[in-house]
């Protein structure tokens, strides 16, 4: 198979290829992991029964999924990658801003997955973590080096691979005992399944910056509907099995998190070597979705700067130099994992979510999808250098989520008044949607911007 030729440039309509129906795969299998597993698991750690913690999976999953499948939709208007769509929100330079903050994002769930299949990796075969964590992040290189083809592909066969896997899982899983009250409606606490909703929304909001990635390849003419549809069912899917697998797996066995993927595997009795392969399978899958968000975005970040033309070898250099940088991460954070991945999975989410409303609002409801992807790539274009408007709008939308904030490391005092509960990413779509809304809708009304059409524009 070809190495992937493009990056973040416009996907014309003779190089467009694929049915929606394949986003159900790649999304399937991109949530099939232990990171997901974990991710669940907080709303139990958190203070949650079971009944309460399955209610706030499927509640946080259902919303935040919106907002992730609408992304995808996208892609195949505009035929390119998900971040780089926020220059018209943002201003060419000031999209920049967003950009950094994805980037990081990308580095810390790629160190963080990698070194859960590092530690399975490294206990079926008795290999030294740090090892097991270059050992995995090489092949990720590799697979990512190819690209976007090859990325739908391994996911559609993973599919297969992890439902049939997963089924015999959760028949054992299903078996083990809870302490009594473990299913109990009567015991629930507002303020925690507040906060556990919050954590499983923000998963869903997570992809966000890269969603639009996979489905920028196909045909212009692609149904909104069923490019949502078949992200949105894939993504609820995969993600809302993992997650109820890892509260009651924390729930019957005690210490499950300290190694979560050995424990999983350990309840396949003698056939433990089969989930150690499928965990391992699990977390490359994803984190070559990792590696490859955080090369467009870097990409799309150093663009305005440089009009970077980026060759097959320097899409080596990025992808390698950005995969040393993350698995030098995940070698640091072997000691204390879990409660970094607590503190970074909430702390994202105060970004991302003005960011995924700004976005969703200027496509859906202000400009109709209607853009000018000339001026998208252009520092002197009609979408300016910075939008004052977006920057206002994300800067006050942060200053509002700031009382309501609950981390390990800052409780607002709205959070506190509220007994812990977390309700900054409510307020996080609701209060840029209203504000970007308000100051875009009049600027808008001034002189007529028409959108010129990707082909028309190399003339204009």
């Amino acid at each position: 198979m070809k190495i992937e030729t493009r990056s973040i440039e416009y996907i014309p309509a003779n190089e467009r290829h694929g049915k929606p129906r394949g986003l159900f795969a790649v999304w399937f299998a991109a949530n099939m992991h232990i990171t997901t597993l974990v991710t669940g698991s907080l709303c139990v750690t958190f203070g949650l029964n079971l009944f309460w913690s399955v209610v706030a999976i499927i509640v946080g999953n259902l919303i935040g999924a919106i907002f992730m499948a609408s992304h995808s939709a996208q892609g195949p208007k505009l035929g390119i990658p998900q971040m780089i769509q926020s220059r018209a929100q943002f201003g060419v330079i000031g999209a920049v801003i967003p950009l950094i903050l994805v980037i990081f994002m990308y580095l810390g769930f790629f160190a963080s997955s990698g070194l859960l299949g590092a530690q399975v990796l490294s206990s079926a075969l008795n290999l030294n973590l740090t090892l097991s964590i270059i050992v995995l992040n090489i092949i990720t290189f590799i697979v990512t080096m190819i690209g976007h083809d090859l990325i739908h592909k391994m996911q559609k066969y993973l599919t297969w691979v992890f439902f049939l896997v997963f089924i015999v899982a959760t028949f054992i899983v299903f078996q083990l005992p809870v302490p009594s009250g473990s299913w109990s409606p009567a015991e629930f606490n507002l303020p925690i399944f507040m906060l556990s909703v919050s954590v499983v929304a923000t998963w869903q909001i997570s992809y966000a910056p890269y969603v639009a990635d996979y489905s920028r390849y196909l045909p212009i003419d692609t149904n909104y509907s069923k490019t949502f549809w078949y992200t949105y069912a894939g993504t609820i899917l995969g993600t809302v099995w993992m997650m109820v697998l890892g509260v009651l797996l924390t729930t019957a066995i005690p210490n499950f998190l300290s190694n979560s993927g050995t424990n999983l595997a350990h309840q396949f009795g003698s056939f433990s070597f089969l989930l150690f392969a499928v965990i391992i399978l699990g977390q490359f899958s994803i984190n070559v979705f990792n590696l490859y968000g955080a090369f467009m975005s870097t990409i799309s970040t150093v663009e305005p700067f440089s009009k970077i033309k980026v060759t097959p070898k320097v899409r080596m250099y990025f992808i390698f130099g950005i995969g040393t940088v993350g698995t030098l991460l995940a070698i640091w954070g072997q000691g204390n994992f879990l409660s970094n991945f607590i503190n970074f999975i909430l702390f994202i989410s105060y970004f991302l979510i003005p960011w995924t409303a700004i976005n969703l609002i200027d496509f859906y409801v202000l400009r109709h999808g209607e853009y000018s992807i000339k001026d998208i790539f252009d520092l002197n274009g009609k979408y300016g250098k910075v939008n004052k408007i977006t920057a206002i709008s994300f800067l006050v939308s942060i200053i509002a989520e700031v009382p309501f904030m609950n981390t390990s490391f800052y409780v607002g005092p709205g959070a506190k008044a509220m007994g812990g509960a977390d309700i900054a990413w409510i307020l996080g779509l609701v209060v840029p949607s209203v504000l970007y809304y308000v100051l875009m809708k009049r600027k808008l009304k001034g002189p007529s911007q028409v959108p010129i059409p990707y082909e028309d524009s190399k003339t204009s």
